[in-house]
């Protein structure tokens, strides 16, 4: 068994009111992920899956409990110190690309590695090789608004696997795309997956949930279900 990627423990969040008051979001959250496992993180509205996504990302920090990526306690860093792990150790694919629409796909592809401090050199030779990886070799100099939708989806995934990251954490990647596009999408995942890559997505949509291997179910900021995909009743998800 390989050491987790993903450690939490007793992990809360509240937000403070205008009054003052705290109002809690995540309660007492506990889970690990192990790498090379697929994860899916579901719930409905309001239910705190994206401040789970948010914590998990080391974009936003907990009030309480513990949180370790790659065995690096990460729950009481500052700012600074999240961004150097954000880009060291997490790759993100979001829903809407987040690309540079002025800049090439190869350009795009290198933004990690610009603030990793490799030379322009070894930017263009990593990404070129991502870019292989993912079908897009011979799209580098071409610009975003020049590629499909799905295409755009293949160069945030590979911009997000350029730094070889711990994990790669999708929030709702399919959720600018057709169907066809969607399934070609969640099938690159589940081949990153099987060369070994930990994925971390988070959706609404059971028929995307079904690519992982394993659920994350939360409600009203608690976890609800941890195991299986098969296991879990997809009645609930829809509720």
């Amino acid at each position: 068994m390989s050491k987790p990627v993903i450690k939490v423990a007793h992990l809360q969040k509240s937000y403070t009111l205008g009054d003052g008051s705290k109002y809690p979001v995540l309660h007492d959250i506990n889970f690990e992920i192990e790498g090379g496992d697929f994860v899916a993180i579901m719930g409905p509205s309001g239910s705190g899956k994206s401040t789970l996504m948010n914590a998990l990302g080391c974009l936003d920090k907990p009030t309480g409990g513990s949180y370790a990526i790659d065995g690096t306690e990460v729950s009481h860093m500052d700012d600074e110190q999240l961004a150097d792990i954000r880009n060291q150790k997490i790759g993100f694919v979001f829903q809407g690309f987040n690309l540079l629409m002025r800049r090439t796909i190869l350009d795009n592809v290198c933004i990690p590695l610009i603030y990793a401090g490799l030379n322009p050199n070894e930017q263009h030779e990593r990404a070129l090789r991502i870019l292989k990886h993912v079908g897009l070799e011979k799209f580098a100099d071409r610009l975003p608004m020049q590629i499909s939708g799905g295409m755009q989806q293949r160069v945030a995934i590979a911009r997000a696997l350029v730094n070889e990251p711990a994990m790669i954490l999708a929030d709702e990647p399919t959720g600018n795309l057709d169907t066809k596009t969607s399934q070609e999408i969640m099938g690159l995942f589940a081949e990153l997956n099987r060369q070994g890559k930990t994925i971390v997505i988070v959706t609404h949509e059971p028929d995307i949930a079904d690519y992982a291997r394993r659920l994350l179910y939360i409600l009203d900021g608690v976890l609800h279900y941890d195991g299986p995909v098969q296991g879990f009743d997809k009645a609930k998800a829809t509720q």
